[in-house]
């Protein structure tokens, strides 16, 4: 999705839908107001009579408004009380907003909620939250289902409505940060909803080398078993001896900072399926141990919203990647193995393989 800001007045914007916010005792927002005067009064009419609901999160979607709107339709959004309306009550306002919005015919929509009082909250705050929650809101893992059918005419672009050009820069500037963290908390989404046999260690290297191509500031290397076993990493090793999958060291390297400054670095356990090895986990809901690999789905969904920010920081991500299966070479109850340290560990349960790996 993509989000622009743009100065118009509310009644001028021509859109397939403007978003406008209403409060409790029928309290209308400044862009509200407008596009009440605009329309002859409309609004309050709707208002009055019940047909518009102010209560928190209620949507009231108006077709082809009266008198002078450029716009085909008005959703009008109610925020409950003003005095309660804070900064978890506009993210989730914002969230259906954004649901509603691609449930519906049009491609692009313009909205004026950023524009809303919010204590301690800047409009760059409002508009940073607006892109993420909006992406969060249209969100669909779907590319597993073979009968899906996506819809017609998703949500594509949302426009933020400013009546003043001096804060374009602003908002402009937060909805740049929101679409970044927006993208990688859906990459972090899709790859932990993949199936094990569709997100593999090899998968997940791969994905990271993609990541590197895309952005040419992000450096990305990936070791194999061969080059780990040199290194002495028996401690990882020994939870991917039980698996046909090889293990991978995934190591993505951002260099936004000063040469001299001492990088931030994060570590994620990217077990793609723990089944416990040979200390096998009960069998109910040992398919959700896919999601065993969302630490690793969690530091690549960041590499990629930072290398989007250009944030002025030194960030090195670590993915120590392989799966956890019985076999008969799979490490035992028992075992000892020799960490890269030099340290020897006791094995006495498998299924503790991400301290292992870690």
């Amino acid at each position: 999705m993509d989000f622009i800001a743009k100065t118009d007045a509310p009644n001028k914007v021509r859109t397939a839908c403007v978003v406008v916010a209403v409060f409790s005792a029928r309290q209308m927002s400044a862009a509200a107001e407008t596009l009440n005067k605009a329309c002859r009064g409309q609004l309050a009419g709707l208002l009055k009579s019940g047909d518009i609901d102010s209560g928190c999160g209620s949507l009231t979607l108006i077709h082809q408004p009266k008198g002078r709107c450029e716009a085909e339709r008005i959703l009008v959004v109610g925020c409950g009380a003003k005095k309660t309306f804070d900064a978890k009550t506009f993210q989730s306002v914002s969230r259906k907003v954004a649901a509603k919005l691609n449930s519906l015919t049009v491609k692009e929509a313009t909205s004026f909620l950023p524009e809303l009082d919010l204590a301690d909250k800047s409009l760059e705050w409002k508009c940073r939250q607006t892109a993420i929650v909006s992406q969060d809101a249209v969100y669909r893992f779907d590319e597993t289902k073979s009968d899906y059918k996506p819809p017609k005419h998703p949500l594509r672009k949302l426009a933020i409505g400013l009546t003043e050009p001096s804060l374009l820069k602003e908002a402009r500037d937060g909805l740049s940060q929101g679409k970044a963290i927006g993208e990688g908390m859906n990459t972090c989404r899709r790859l932990g909803n993949l199936p094990g046999n569709m997100c593999t260690p090899t998968d997940l290297a791969q994905t990271a080398q993609d990541l590197g191509k895309h952005h040419k500031k992000l450096k990305v290397s990936v070791l194999n078993e061969s080059a780990m076993e040199k290194l002495g990493m028996g401690s990882l090793l020994s939870v991917s001896r039980g698996s046909r999958e090889p293990a991978k060291l995934i190591t993505l390297e951002y260099s936004g900072g000063n040469k001299d400054e001492k990088p931030v670095v994060l570590v994620g356990k990217g077990v793609t399926f723990d089944s416990g090895g040979i200390s096998i986990k009960p069998g109910a809901s040992m398919d959700e141990m896919k999601f065993d690999m969302c630490g690793a789905a969690s530091v690549m969904g960041t590499m990629e919203a930072i290398v989007e920010m250009e944030l002025p920081l030194n960030v090195v991500g670590i993915i120590p990647t392989t799966e956890n299966l019985p076999d008969g070479d799979a490490s035992k109850p028992g075992d000892v193995v020799t960490s890269m340290s030099g340290k020897t560990i006791e094995v006495l349960n498998t299924d503790a393989e991400g301290r292992l790996i870690l």
